[in-house]
Formats: structure tokens, C-alpha cells, sequence
């Protein structure tokens, strides 16, 4: 018995036809014919809508992904402005981690800042298991956004393992993550039990969303590419393995993305996930080389190119259309996140732009 894409259980192993399952960003997850190229981004649902500023104008970020009525509206906003093929849960990588137990704040201007940072075992043993319960606020959107998307299919997410350890051991956001790569060297069983404590954080956060009724999962490992690709198999793989295959058992196309990791995606694309993100600095059919024919992949608009004229932008939504067709499955996005100062109305005509050109050439076959 497995949860198929809708949320409802499919006894039979096969995904009802309708509905979110069937929609193109699910097909194209599952490397299924599509009548067009699927069509999200990265913080689709932020500072870019001036709708969303102004509903956030005076509520805390943590405190905004702990009303499930506001969480609704803001992961509906960028789906009714754009029309895009999914959404994504308007929440944070860090929730789950304060909802186990850390002291932490997301400063504006900043980004997440942990009161006390890991260093000890002791530190470890604090950050204790999340329930349902604990996190029942997410439990809530979900359940309302799915009635409220109807054939849309919205996407879970999580922060990876490696990048939540960063966050944690660092104190905040880092360039050059040395204390946390003085642990991972220093102390190597300090630094596994870490991470291992933040994957069963993680695929509870993550199971939640989809016993809620989400239609996919994003695992975000935003900064593994500060790392090696030794260092990765060594210190990272092991634990994004334990979410991504503690997954398989609800049959929801799961994707892992990462920045700067050209030289990781062979890897990444062997923890475990349906759907491997390739930020812009790697074309996607070089990409699905080092991939796999049997995995999607998802990107990849380099979030800069958004603030340049129309004509720079279709060019390079031609580009990055024509080398997906060489992966299996191609679902178009940002190589990153919607930088603030992007024109919603850019978004909105990338968006239709995508559609034309791909169904046209699903037309000509």
C-alpha cells in the first residue's frame, strides 16, 4: 500500500489518474510524455509580490510559517499572479529545528541566527525528535491548500541535513563554512551524529507534509557545494540517503537541488531522489550526463537573468528548453531562488513563454 500523488492511497501501487498526480509537474517528476514543460521557481511565493509584502509587513518570518491561514495565502499568491504548474509550501528550512528544540531566530537582512551553536555532544542531544504536534501548524496548511489548489500539486520541502549542520555549527549564514568544516575534519563522529540527529528532524518534517497531502517533496541542500566530492560521499551522502529512501515507502517524486554543485550532481543524484535541481552554472544536458538517464531534472534560469530586457531573457529560456530535452524529464526553474528585486511580471511572461514553446514542439511530436 502505498500515498500516491494525491494524498489518498493508491492499493494497487498506481497513481489515480486526475488530479495532482496527473498534472505535467508530476509527469514530468516521473519522466512521463507531458503536454508542456512544468513551470515553478525557487521563492516563488516572497519579496518579489508586492502582495506578499505587504501581508508580511509586520509578522515575524518564523512566526508567518506558523499560521497555517497565512502560510495558505502566501503559497497561493505566486500560483493565481503566475499560473505556475506547483506550488511550494510557503514555510523555512529552519523550522523544523526550531520546532525540535533550538534556540533560534530568522533576522531580517540576516537569515537564520542560532543562539548557541553546536560544539558538543551535549548540543547534539538537545535537538530532540519532532512529532506531528510539534509541527501541527504545517500539518494544518497543508491539509487547507490542498482542498484550495484542486488539480495543482504542491511541493513539501526540508533543509538538507549538511546545510541545517552549517546553520547550526556556524551560528548563521556562512561563506566559508570553515567551523563547520573544522568539526566535519576535527571531530568526524561529533559531526555523523550531528547529521544523523537533523535527517530523522528532517524526514519526520518531511513525513508530516505528506501525510498532509503534499504531491512532491524538495530536499534543499543549499550550500553542499562548499564541499568536495569526497568530502561529500564521506561526510553528506550517508545522511540525505536516510531522508531521501526514508521517502520511498509514500511514492512522491522527491527532489534534491544544491548550489554550485557541478561537481556533486553524480552523487546527489545517488542519495536517493526522483528529480535532481541543477543551478545555472551547469547546462542541463551536461548535466543529465553526469545524472543519469534515470532521473528528471529541474532548472535552470540564472535568477540574474530575470533583471535583464525581455529579448536577453526568451533567449535564454530557448536555451535552457532545448538542452532539457536531452533529460528524461525537465521541469523549468531558477538555478536558485527569485531574487527580491524581480519584476513579478517577468515571472508571469517566463511562465507563458515556457508553456507556448513547449507544447508547441509537443505538438509537432
Amino acid at each position: 500500500m502505498t500515498t500516491d500523488t494525491t494524498g489518498t492511497v493508491a492499493r494497487d501501487g498506481e497513481s489515480r489518474p486526475g488530479g495532482p498526480a496527473d498534472s505535467p509537474f508530476i509527469r514530468a517528476c516521473r519522466r512521463r510524455p507531458v503536454p508542456h514543460t512544468p513551470v515553478w521557481f525557487m521563492r516563488q511565493a516572497g519579496r518579489s509580490l508586492p502582495e506578499y509584502r505587504e501581508i508580511r509587513a509586520s509578522v515575524p518570518m518564523l512566526e508567518s510559517c506558523r499560521r497555517p491561514e497565512l502560510v495558505t495565502e502566501i503559497t497561493l499568491q505566486p500560483v493565481r499572479r503566475h499560473g505556475v504548474d506547483a506550488a511550494i509550501l510557503f514555510s523555512d528550512i529552519v523550522v523544523p529545528v526550531a520546532a525540535a528544540g533550538v534556540d533560534l531566530d530568522i533576522v531580517p537582512g540576516t537569515g537564520p541566527v542560532v543562539a548557541e551553536p553546536i560544539r558538543t555532544a551535549a548540543d547534539v542531544e538537545r535537538i530532540r525528535l519532532i512529532t506531528r504536534d510539534d509541527v501541527s501548524y504545517v500539518d494544518e496548511a497543508v491539509r487547507q491548500l490542498v482542498i484550495e489548489l484542486g488539480d495543482t500539486p504542491l511541493i513539501g520541502f526540508a533543509g538538507a541535513p549538511f546545510t541545517l549542520a552549517s546553520y547550526l555549527v556556524e551560528g548563521g549564514p556562512s561563506r566559508t563554512h570553515a567551523k563547520t568544516k573544522a568539526l566535519m575534519y576535527g571531530d568526524p563522529e561529533l559531526w555523523h551524529a550531528l547529521c544523523a540527529r537533523l535527517a530523522e528532524v528532517t524526514l519526520a518534517f518531511l513525513r508530516v507534509q505528506i501525510e498532509a497531502g503534499v504531491s512532491a517533496v524538495q530536499l534543499f541542500d543549499s550550500w553542499a557545494g562548499a564541499l568536495s566530492e569526497a568530502d561529500y560521499r564521506r561526510f553528506v551522502l550517508p545522511h540525505s540517503t536516510t531522508v531521501l529512501s526514508g521517502l520511498a515507502y509514500a511514492g512522491v517524486p522527491r527532489i534534491h537541488f544544491g548550489v554550485g554543485t557541478a561537481e556533486l550532481l553524480g552523487a546527489m543524484g545517488e542519495a536517493g531522489a526522483d528529480v535532481v535541481g541543477v543551478d545555472w552554472r551547469t547546462p542541463l544536458d551536461v548535466a543529465t550526463g553526469r545524472i543519469g538517464a534515470d532521473k528528471a531534472v529541474q532548472g535552470n534560469l540564472d535568477p540574474c537573468v530575470l533583471l535583464a530586457p525581455w529579448p536577453v531573457v526568451e533567449a535564454e529560456v530557448r536555451r535552457i528548453l532545448e538542452q532539457g530535452r536531452a533529460a528524461p524529464g525537465h521541469v523549468f526553474n531558477l538555478g536558485h531562488g527569485v531574487l527580491p528585486e524581480t519584476d513579478p511580471e517577468v515571472l508571469t511572461r517566463v511562465v507563458a513563454l515556457v508553456h507556448e514553446l513547449s507544447s508547441r514542439r509537443a505538438d509537432q511530436g
